[in-house]
């Protein structure tokens, strides 16, 4: 991997960074116009070692790419001194790219180049949607902007150290997981190797809330915090011990058969139970919703995941929206131009046609024909947080098992992480390391089938397994170790998808 050295006494003193500016370009050099068509460099600069921040040293370029009239992709490059010989793209989330360095930080001190975008949309906020309105932004938004930043960085890397990275990988999680997808679909030549997180690849992500704000907004139906707090105790207090440990994490939420109706309120009782609306609403909430022909409108939340609802969700009716938990409210002129929307009485009908506008058919990366990414080395590794209650995990499992079937299984990994909320938090195990696990695959052969989780809050430790495996205590060791787990297959009924 490493750059291959002459002879001689000179040339053996030199460190990483003097080899890459006596074979390549100066970081402030890059800023000079004329070298790279019309593409931008709006900065070049040198960024010294931080103890602050944590960043190594580094080379920080910024880019305004134009790939067509009215087009303005802001991409930043930060380029390490002390180079892998590899270049990672890094995804956005909400409504956004990500240009910020802690995005990059783990990757950028391992040595890697690394690649963000603005999306075409500068914003501190990433559930701005102001640019819905502008043809160009969407096109950037839903997938031109995160291509133009991988090609335009091969092209950097290239200029900086005087030679091409030996391997090109991207991550992302949200949105960054669907910019990912977008990466294998549209544009299979970006990279070798893609790690998409709790991808958000289909508009259910944003149909799904209006139908679960429908659910609680019936006569009685809402939800207070607390309540939620103590729904979330009781269900995982019933099935936590299903894996064989009770550690507040439930292995397989689709096994887990807790009845809301055991917290309805008894003669006389008041508070801390739940009225006959509150247990029909849950049980409308747990369930997986389709149209009359069978399509899923709505992919039912995990028994467990209760105490993470609230980021996307709006279970009290009186909880204000936002465009996370507010559904397709902003994306009206995308999606209803003539102003015909309802969201009191949108449902699966009208869901089905929302995949059938030309925003869905831009911004969705639902495609599992990947042969043209696989046909050049390419391997895809695919997670999800089990207990997400943004883009459903349901959603993710039915991608892959689509995708298995449409390409065969060799190409592809998917892991599901067990009391995960959304690209992290919530009780289950949520750290580890998938850039490695990609890295052994691509550079090694070695597929990853098993890797280990960490929750960093308690200490404990699990096997995140390839699906359809899940962790299964062995019933004797310690249950904070995931030595004494085990990846099991156990069949699960499908009706709780």
């Amino acid at each position: 991997m490493g750059m291959q050295i002459r002879t001689g006494a000179a040339v053996l003193g030199l460190g990483l960074s003097q080899l890459a500016a006596a074979a390549g370009t100066d970081c402030a050099q890059l800023a000079q116009p004329g070298q790279f068509g019309a593409t931008q460099i709006r900065s070049a600069r040198p960024v010294a070692a931080d103890a602050t921040s944590g960043a190594s040293a580094h080379c920080e370029v910024t880019a305004v790419l134009k790939p067509v009239p009215g087009s303005q992709i802001v991409a930043v490059y930060r380029l390490p001194e002390a180079w892998n010989g590899r270049m990672l793209g890094l995804g956005g989330g909400g409504w956004a790219g990500n240009i910020l360095l802690a995005p990059a930080l783990t990757a950028l001190n391992r040595g890697y180049a690394t690649a963000q975008t603005d999306g075409g949309h500068p914003s501190a906020n990433a559930i701005d949607t102001s640019w819905v309105t502008n043809p160009v932004a969407v096109t950037d938004f839903s997938h031109r902007a995160i291509h133009e930043t991988a090609a335009f960085g091969k092209q950097l890397v290239a200029k900086r150290y005087g030679r091409a990275a030996a391997h090109n990988y991207y991550q992302g999680c949200s949105t960054g997981g669907r910019m990912g997808l977008m990466e294998t679909q549209r544009y299979p030549e970006d990279y070798e190797g893609v790690i998409a997180g709790a991808p958000v690849y289909t508009l259910l992500t944003q149909t799904s809330p209006v139908i679960r704000r429908q659910i609680f907004a019936a006569p009685g139906a809402g939800f207070s915090a607390e309540l939620l707090a103590k729904v979330n105790a009781a269900s995982t207090a019933a099935c936590d011990a299903l894996d064989g440990a009770k550690d507040g994490v439930i292995s397989d939420p689709r096994r887990c058969n807790w009845d809301p109706a055991s917290m309805r309120c008894k003669a006389g009782e008041t508070g801390g139970c739940l009225t006959d609306a509150q247990v029909d609403a849950l049980n409308k909430i747990y369930a997986t919703r389709r149209s009359s022909a069978g399509v899923v409108a709505n992919y039912g939340l995990t028994r467990g995941s209760e105490a993470g609802w609230s980021r996307f969700i709006a279970a009290d009716s009186g909880t204000a929206l936002n465009p996370l938990n507010g559904g397709l409210a902003d994306l009206i002129p995308l999606i209803f131009p003539d102003g015909k929307y309802d969201w009191a009485t949108f449902g699966p009908e009208q869901q089905a046609a929302v995949h059938r506008t030309p925003f869905a058919k831009e911004y969705e990366a639902g495609s599992t024909q990947l042969g043209p990414f696989f046909k050049r080395g390419g391997k895809l590794l695919l997670w999800h947080g089990f207990d997400d209650p943004g883009p459903s995990a349901f959603a993710t499992i039915d991608y892959f098992e689509s995708a298995v079937k449409a390409n065969g299984p060799d190409d592809l990994q998917f892991f599901v992480a067990p009391g995960v909320y959304h690209c992290g938090g919530g009780p289950g195990a949520d750290n580890f390391d998938l850039l490695t696990a990609m890295e052994n695959w691509v550079e090694k052969g070695q597929k990853p089938v098993r890797l280990t989780a960490k929750n960093v809050k308690t200490g404990d430790t699990r096997p995140l397994c390839a699906w359809p495996g899940l962790p299964y205590h062995d019933g004797k060791g310690d249950t904070h170790d995931e030595h004494n787990f085990a990846c099991r297959v156990v069949p699960s009924p499908t009706e709780k998808r």
